[in-house]
């Protein structure tokens, strides 16, 4: 008879668990041989007095698991399992310390990211409201798995939009939808040939940059002038694939003008299977004039695709982004995606679906226009005053960030050290110099970004700035 002990008290581990993992233990240390017979429910039931039922109950859990199997007639019998292989201790088991995590403390540092948004003005009531509506009337919709591309409810609203206000001219078909840039990014690029060239703005956007590089593609980073991406960069490279920030380029924020767009869309109109990837990541925010037209407005042989999200107008977190393939490569991806399961919450695209077509979504950026504008504004102003001679601001009145060059001494690791010590999150322009640049700069360039930092924190963060730069 196989003897253990039942502790009743225990109110944290059922009865019937206790003897299925005492049971579990014995078979896997081989204390119970293979085919050897296990008692009867009653004479278990009986030996550790308890009931019937909770031994069927273990019984019937290893049996689910492989455990033991049954004989008609006959009883339960251990299954024959192999011995384990020596295995690590259980200290060589713990996951090594360096990939371990520790909670981040966000306790008294200012920042001035280009990436983080002011979340204390969402709207959380009237998105609560497109939801309750998203659930309302779509609730066969959400208990299925969406179009690979959205739902196209969602895309039509979105075309519609982005056609208004920046001029984009596609069908809801064109439209991908997916939980960011970058996964988008990856799956366009993925299905491009293993000789494909893809040039990027140089100072750029490193993290595209490293994902293209991780795809084995050939990347070109291409350097800048005063209207933006190089031309005669791009025609000496002569890439298949150009990626570039036209409205607000990322991090400089200059705003190219209507010339060299039409230089660059000239050149991949001239060349066989040239694209240009039009990344418009903040343009809903333009101070003192309109917004700028996109790219792909201008475009007259189907030679953009343009790039646009949702994460610095609502919240990063929902995770919403789309991508407008022109329609030889939607044929190309749609070839290759067909099976793909889209990424996205239905329940939060049929709600953005509503936010836009009530009205919401435009009310709100007028808001956050509005509120970035006084924001940026008294951030330059107080910038001027306290560093005087030993600042030139770079200001495109656009965007979530603008570029600050500082006559210091100090190398950008000293900055980047002392910003740490000051508890001040900055990013100075070599984060975002693509390629290996050992060249010392003569003065040190930081992207201020103003959508998080709070109006009453200005102050104090550009004391630490001072201290960390002077």
């Amino acid at each position: 008879m196989i003897k253990f002990h039942i502790d009743k008290r225990q109110k944290s581990n059922y009865i019937y668990k206790q003897i299925y993992e005492r049971l579990k233990e014995f078979i896997l240390d081989h204390k119970i041989l293979a085919n050897n017979k296990l008692p009867s429910k009653r004479e278990m039931s009986n030996e550790l007095g308890v009931s019937i039922n909770s031994v069927a109950t273990a019984y019937e859990q290893l049996l689910a698991e492989g455990y033991i199997y049954t004989v008609e007639r006959k009883g339960y019998f251990v299954e024959d399992i192999a011995h384990f292989v020596n295995g690590n201790s259980a200290k060589e088991r713990e996951l090594p310390k360096h990939l371990k995590e520790t909670p981040s403390d966000e306790k008294g540092w200012l920042s001035f990211s280009h990436i983080k948004i002011d979340h204390s003005m969402f709207p959380f009531y009237e998105w609560m409201k497109s939801q309750q509506n998203a659930i309302s009337q779509h609730t066969t919709e959400l208990s299925e798995i969406a179009h690979p591309q959205g739902p196209f409810t969602v895309r039509k609203t979105i075309s519609d939009m982005i056609g208004l206000t920046r001029g984009v001219t596609c069908e809801p078909e064109q439209i991908i939808i997916g939980t960011g840039i970058h996964p988008l990014i990856h799956q366009l690029m993925a299905i491009q040939g293993s000789n494909t060239k893809i040039a990027i703005e140089n100072p750029g956007y490193s993290r595209i940059f490293q994902i293209l590089k991780s795809l084995k593609l050939d990347v070109l980073p291409i350097g800048l002038d005063r209207d933006g991406i190089d031309i005669n960069g791009i025609k000496s490279t002569n890439p298949d694939f150009l990626f570039m920030t036209p409205s607000h380029q990322f991090p400089t924020g200059t705003i190219m003008p209507i010339s060299r767009r039409v230089e660059l869309l000239n050149w991949a109109a001239t060349g066989d299977d040239r694209y240009i990837i039009e990344d418009d990541y903040d343009s809903e925010f333009k101070y003192g004039t309109d917004n700028i037209p996109s790219l792909q407005s201008f475009d007259r042989n189907q030679r953009v695709i343009y790039f646009g999200t949702f994460s610095k107008t609502l919240l990063p977190s929902f995770r919403i982004s789309y991508m407008v393939l022109p329609p030889k490569l939607l044929e190309r991806y749609q070839f290759h995606y067909s099976d793909r399961i889209q990424g996205c919450s239905s329940l939060q695209l049929y709600a953005l679906h509503y936010f836009i077509q009530n009205g919401d979504y435009a009310k709100h950026i007028k808001r956050m226009n509005q509120h970035y504008d006084k924001k940026r504004k008294q951030l330059i102003k107080e910038l001027a005053v306290r560093f005087q001679n030993r600042i030139k601001i770079k200001d495109a009145p656009a965007g979530l960030h603008f570029l600050a060059e500082f006559d210091t001494d100090k190398s950008y690791e000293e900055v980047k050290e002392k910003a740490k010590q000051e508890k001040l999150e900055i990013y100075t322009m070599k984060h975002f110099l693509l390629g290996d640049d050992d060249s010392k700069p003569k003065n040190i360039e930081i992207v201020i970004g103003f959508a998080s930092i709070k109006e009453d924190e200005i102050a104090e963060a550009i004391d630490r700035l001072y201290r960390v730069i002077c």
